[in-house]
């Protein structure tokens, strides 16, 4: 679920026009369009590894096979820490980018999804931990 606020607050409200005169979306993020991909990227892996995860676990007692069963605990454990070192970088990115952002009239009105962006991105980083 927190990957979906990740993203969905970026895709939704992270693209503004900086001023009337400017008509082009320009990323919220010091007007980097790398911490929006990277956002919109992580959350989008983590959602679909979601449900991959949960399909296998719903499968996992069909699993006779010893060795295809450790197979399926240790691909998870793996998938679980690469996607916590993800959301951590995701977070040193969008937190550093925010920090260097000039607020100006039209960047007002995505701030409060790139906060929420940061936040659920910090929030992730315990979750797959």
């Amino acid at each position: 679920i927190f990957s979906i606020v990740v993203f969905g607050s970026i895709v939704n409200e992270c693209y503004v026009n900086k001023d009337s005169q400017h008509p082009e979306l320009l990323c919220i993020f010091n007007e980097n369009e790398s911490a929006c991909s990277y956002g919109i990227a992580v959350g989008v892996i983590a959602f679909f590894g979601c449900i991959f995860f949960f399909v296998l676990d719903l499968h996992f007692q069909q699993i006779s096979s010893v060795k295809d069963r450790k197979r399926a605990v240790l691909l998870d454990l793996g998938f679980s820490g690469f996607l916590a070192f993800l959301w951590f970088v995701a977070f040193c990115f969008l937190a550093n980018q925010w920090q260097r952002t000039t607020l100006t009239r039209g960047f007002a009105q995505g701030a409060d999804a790139a906060r929420a962006a940061i936040t659920f991105s910090f929030f992730s980083i315990i979750i797959w931990v």
